[in-house]
């Protein structure tokens, strides 16, 4: 099933990867790769990574008797990619553009690439440029770059959401330091700060309806400042793991029209010395169970689905490659090791 918000644009950037720093040369875990325990990095015990892979890890010791695994909450995107490299975990969720950029040896990763591949497409996390309706109608925040000049915030200090802000002033020519009153608040805070008036604007990237947010219109009207035609064609020309996506009329009770803006995908990325084998049986068991991963986040039903596989921001580990064929799914060569 195709995501009704995407473009398959994706595809023609599979060998790719996303953000995070690691050691200059990947470790090798040729050696154990395949043992029968696996540890499965996963994010903060209060965000969504942390119930996706608990529902993982059950889903594999439910069903395979030969392996065990494990959730570990960590610090996420980063921190997963690091504990991938080194062997520390077997199994890493991801956002996609943390995924590119340590594939290719770029922005935290510039002292060493990291070698991932994906074992499965999750879902997408969603950019959600947020003010309330009452400041909208003084500032007339119409478009992403009409927040120059006022004070907005880029996420807590080091979060992938930070990361993404960046990399979207990057691609509009503009600057955190200079065009904007930078606050670095995480969720929670930047909500509170618009309530209290001491924040325009604010980042969120996340899955749509996120509890936050309906937690903040239910006080205050919100307003998304929509990612306009020209912006959103240099945001994904300049960093290729984003693709145009449209909010919905409704996802939110006080967001009346439909809004145009970006997302990247999360994924569950392993390294290439995993075996095909072991990465076919991971993949078949985690496809033909997600209605496990569905209940922790009903959210990303429509798109947890072999046809996504087309969306990764690298290329895809062997194991998943033949289990997708298996089912008549056609992989991209661009998508393969």
């Amino acid at each position: 099933m195709q995501p009704r918000s995407f473009t398959a644009a994706l595809a023609a950037v599979a060998g790719s990867a996303l953000i995070l720093t690691a050691c200059s040369q990947p470790a090798d875990q040729s050696s154990d790769e395949d043992s029968g325990s696996l540890s499965i990095a996963t994010g903060t015990t209060s965000g969504i990574y942390y119930p996706v892979g608990g529902a993982m890890s059950e889903i594999i010791n439910g069903e395979l008797d030969d392996v065990s695994a494990s959730a570990e909450a960590t610090g996420a995107s980063v921190e997963n990619l690091r504990l991938l490299n080194s062997g520390d975990s077997d199994l890493a969720i991801v956002q996609g553009d943390a995924a590119y950029q340590a594939f290719h040896g770029a922005g935290e990763f510039e002292d060493g690439a990291i070698e991932n591949q994906s074992l499965m497409v999750l879902y997408p996390n969603v950019y959600h440029a947020v003010s309330l309706e009452s400041i909208h109608e003084n500032l007339e925040l119409n478009c992403f770059s009409d927040i120059a000049g006022h004070r907005f915030s880029v996420g807590a200090p080091g979060s992938g959401n930070e990361l993404a802000t960046n990399l979207v002033f990057d691609a509009l020519g503009m600057s955190p330091d200079s065009d904007i009153s930078r606050q670095r608040y995480a969720y929670a805070e930047t909500a509170r700060a618009l309530r209290d008036g001491q924040v325009d604007a604010g980042s969120w990237v996340v899955g749509e309806g996120h509890g936050s947010l309906g937690e903040l219109e239910a006080t205050n009207p919100i307003h998304l400042i929509p990612i306009c035609d020209d912006e959103v064609s240099q945001v994904t020309d300049e960093h290729p793991f984003y693709t145009p996506h449209t909010i919905d009329a409704g996802t939110y009770s006080t967001v009346t029209d439909d809004v145009q803006t970006i997302a990247l995908w999360n994924i569950v990325a392993v390294s290439p010395d995993m075996s095909e084998e072991r990465g076919y049986e991971l993949a078949k068991t985690l496809y033909e169970n997600v209605g496990s991963i569905n209940q922790v986040y009903a959210a990303g039903e429509e798109y947890l689905n072999l046809e996504t596989l087309e969306f990764s921001p690298v290329p895809l580990h062997p194991g998943v490659i033949k289990y997708a064929e298996e089912q008549g799914v056609t992989i991209p060569d661009e998508l393969r090791p």
